[in-house]
């Protein structure tokens, strides 16, 4: 009996986490992943990967039971310069022979006020999983020329980096780190509701 009812609160549970029946792909050529990070303690690099996709179902107007699933290609890694962007492919950093992918599945996202959340995840990047929170901005739903439905979002957080095993780095005569070791990342994301 005991068994029995188990069973039925795993299978409930899983309906509730993951019943949503509306899809939303994502509309790449109006979607960015961006990061940033300090260099030489002075500065700030900026990049982009240029590859991702994503898996997002919610069947609510605010998307507060939203489900979410976000890959990125870490190869696609755009700094606008070449030697440092194949320097970010091997050993060092990313190693995208044996870890091509960065990702991250959505567990829970939790209103704050408005239309501001926190998506809470586990990120998974050079073989190591972390659970982190990300600040959520939904700027709402439109319909497009054509009929579409369209939402729009704005997803901010940072991270340490070592904490994934990314720990090259240079220490300076003055002091201070050639890369910084927290990075801004900034997700922009328009959907289409399919």
């Amino acid at each position: 009996m005991k068994k029995a009812i188990l069973s039925f609160a795993l299978i409930f549970a899983t309906i509730l986490t993951f019943g949503q029946s509306t899809n939303w792909k994502i509309d790449h050529s109006h979607s960015n992943v961006t990061f940033e990070v300090s260099h030489m303690v002075v500065s700030t690099v900026t990049g982009k990967f240029q590859e991702f996709d994503g898996t997002i179902k919610a069947d609510k107007d605010d998307f507060s039971d939203a489900s979410v699933s976000f890959t990125i290609q870490a190869a696609s890694v755009n700094t606008n310069n070449e030697k440092r962007d194949n320097h970010l492919r091997d050993a060092d950093f990313f190693e995208v022979a044996t870890y091509p992918t960065i990702e991250f599945v959505g567990k829970k996202m939790t209103q704050k006020s408005g239309n501001k959340y926190t998506l809470t995840g586990d990120l998974t990047m050079h073989g190591v999983t972390k659970e982190v929170e990300l600040d959520v901005r939904y700027n709402g739903q439109v319909k497009d020329p054509w009929g579409n439905t369209r939402a729009g979002f704005k997803v901010s957080g940072s991270l340490n980096r070592t904490d994934y095993g990314l720990t090259w780095n240079n220490t300076l005569e003055a002091g201070g780190l050639l890369v910084g070791e927290d990075v801004d990342i900034q997700v922009n994301l328009e959907l289409i509701k399919e």
